[in-house]
């Protein structure tokens, strides 16, 4: 260790002791006000003196007074003293969210994964972070969003900037047939909208994401399909047409239960078929509303920003994963 960083590292547990010596300049009243033996000053004065190679402070009287050095010194002490405590206050700020509370609003196909995966993420960086989740169609998420009652919205299709409106994408994800296994399309290696034209559909319901998504893929196709079913989760979609009672148009399922048939399982099962269309995609983003900085409640404001900065990243492994079709190897590869 040098010479001039162990001299350092000597002073720095003392710095507060000086400080505070150096503003009473009574050694009694200074172990008063620090809530230490009066002995515990006069050897840290001692060690200090020592260590600096010259007398800090001189007896005067009953008190005592800085010398020549010690004025000299101690203002470098107090700012050094004032940084390190601007920079724990900030530590401080940015860890102890626990404070705040966030309040999302979320599509509710973000719930198994997506949404969880930041949620964790932030909370290993600021484990006291409190949640309020709520759920619902996109039309619902961004309404609370607009009203106040959320601070963020992660919603597909991402929200259009506005004027007190901002967003960020996330990532994007293809959309799938998805049909059930003994279907004439399940062994097709691509397929387009109008190859449904006959059959009946099951869709989520109006104000959904995915219900805007799909219905811009039948104007695109020139043909309303044959509702058969309007849902309010994919869950219940993908389950209706795991019976055989209709097709849908949704993103990539992944491991959702009805992906791998079973003799357990009778004839339930689907299968999920590329489109054929430019269309086919959603955008996936967070939104907020646009605000003064001091408005916006911090645990919040860090959550965004963690999510903005690191979500592609942490998101593109699982959009990858998901979206793997059958027969895509083991690693797969997003369609």
């Amino acid at each position: 260790m040098e010479p001039d960083h162990k001299q350092l590292v000597q002073l720095l547990p003392l710095l507060p002791l000086l400080a505070e010596l150096g503003r009473t300049q009574h050694i009694t009243e200074t172990a008063e006000l620090l809530g230490v033996p009066q002995s515990t000053v006069s050897r840290a004065l001692s060690r200090a003196s020592a260590v600096v190679g010259t007398e800090l402070l001189v007896k005067d009287g009953r008190g005592v007074r800085l010398t020549p050095a010690a004025r000299s010194l101690l203002p470098y002490i107090e700012r050094a003293l004032v940084e390190f405590q601007a920079g724990l206050d900030l530590v401080r700020s940015e860890s102890d969210v626990v404070r705040g509370r966030i309040s999302l609003s979320f599509q509710h196909t973000f719930g198994e994964s997506t949404l969880p995966l930041l949620i964790s993420t932030f909370r290993s960086r600021h484990p006291g972070a409190v949640f309020t989740l709520t759920q619902g169609a996109r039309d619902t998420c961004l309404a609370e969003l607009a009203a106040g009652e959320s601070d963020l919205a992660l919603t597909a299709p991402v929200a259009a900037e506005g004027r007190n409106l901002l967003s960020a994408l996330l990532y994007r994800e293809p959309l799938r047939l998805v049909v059930h296994h003994t279907h004439a399309l399940a062994g097709r290696s691509i397929a387009s909208v109008t190859d449904i034209r006959s059959d009946p559909f099951v869709a989520l319901g109006p104000g959904y994401g995915m219900r805007s998504l799909t219905d811009a893929l039948f104007r695109e196709a020139g043909f309303r399909p044959r509702m058969a079913f309007e849902s309010q989760d994919t869950h219940t979609v993908r389950g209706l047409v795991s019976a055989g009672l209709g097709v849908s148009i949704l993103p990539p399922g992944g491991d959702a239960p009805g992906r791998d048939m079973s003799a357990e399982t009778g004839n339930l099962g689907w299968v999920e078929v590329p489109l054929d269309s430019a269309l086919a995609f959603r955008d996936v983003g967070l939104s907020w509303r646009q605000r003064n900085r001091d408005m916006e409640p911090l645990a919040a404001r860090l959550f965004r920003e963690m999510v903005i900065t690191d979500g592609p990243g942490l998101l593109a492994g699982l959009v990858k994963r998901r979206s793997r079709l059958p027969g895509a190897g083991p690693r797969g590869a997003a369609q």
